[in-house]
């Protein structure tokens, strides 16, 4: 079929008004962010059939490129070993496999191995699958991996006991890939996002066996122009709250031995003025 009979799919137009900051912008399209409408769902297959359609006759070329571009990256590879606390922690690709496998080696790289997180067999029977940045416990023995499966960067927390490889029971649904743990092995603390502007704006603390649905809010950021983190310095001696937007960050600051203590302030924020705040001795 030539381009000139296809017929391409027309998105309605259904006029909104928003109003922010004394002025007021017309969206026709914002009926559209509703993800789980079948009207938008419909218009959407409707676009990539037509997409389809219209790149048809690109099939044979596209396929060559996917197999030049694949033909140039080593299928069977590994990251640099790095070592934390007692462990070498690395990620290896096995060819024929589209994710990684997250490994460590105890006290020297020619100890076994120990398989910490297959993603090829956690991503079997689903359409999408991501972990984010996972985090090992202070005591060496409890993984935290953050899973999406959706594609919306909206994660869950998943536990993983990596003495006896069980996958713990509770999860935190809902929250970001963003964490850190205390060190008393047991608590961690964690950014959840603005559902609809999926901006990170509360901290909450999660204590280990206990149920997700308590978790006690630390902190919650109010201005809309930030967004807020938490991290654990390199000394591990202090568990850090920031706050950032494009002009101004700020920083809060607890001991990591002291989890169920009080975030105390570092700086206020200030306009125009960022600075990085990290822990080295007693400085």
């Amino acid at each position: 079929m030539s381009d000139a009979k296809l017929s391409p799919p027309v998105a309605k137009v259904i006029p909104v008004d928003l109003e922010m900051h004394g002025q007021v912008r017309t969206d026709n399209y914002y009926w559209l962010n509703k993800r789980d409408d079948p009207e938008v769902i419909a218009y959407l297959e409707a676009e990539n059939a037509y997409t389809e359609e219209v790149m048809a006759h690109t099939g044979g070329l596209q396929q060559a490129l996917f197999e030049e571009i694949r033909g140039r990256i080593k299928q069977t590879d590994v990251t640099v070993p790095y070592k934390k606390d007692d462990h070498f922690y690395y990620t290896r690709f096995e060819d024929g496999k589209e994710y990684p496998i997250h490994c460590r080696k105890k006290g020297t790289l020619n100890a076994p191995e120990e398989v910490m997180l297959d993603v090829n067999v956690m991503a079997e029977g689903h359409e999408f699958f991501s972990v984010g940045p996972s985090k090992v416990s202070s005591g060496q023995d409890t993984l935290a991996y953050p899973v999406d499966a959706v594609g919306r960067r909206i994660y869950t927390i998943h536990f993983k006991d990596l003495s006896s490889g069980e996958i713990l029971p509770h999860v935190i649904p809902g929250v970001t890939a963003n964490m850190a743990w205390a060190e008393d092995n047991k608590t961690l603390f964690y950014t959840k996002q603005d559902p609809a502007t999926l901006r990170w704006h509360r901290v909450y603390r999660h204590v280990l066996g206990t149920d997700p649905a308590h978790d006690q809010l630390v902190y919650e950021e109010t201005d809309e122009t930030f967004s807020c983190f938490v991290l654990k310095t390199k000394s591990k001696q202090y568990i850090m709250i920031g706050c950032q937007q494009t002009l101004a960050t700020e920083f809060r600051y607890l001991e990591a031995d002291d989890p169920q203590g009080e975030f105390r302030l570092f700086l206020p924020r200030e306009r125009e003025h960022e600075y990085w705040v990290d822990h080295y001795r007693d400085h």
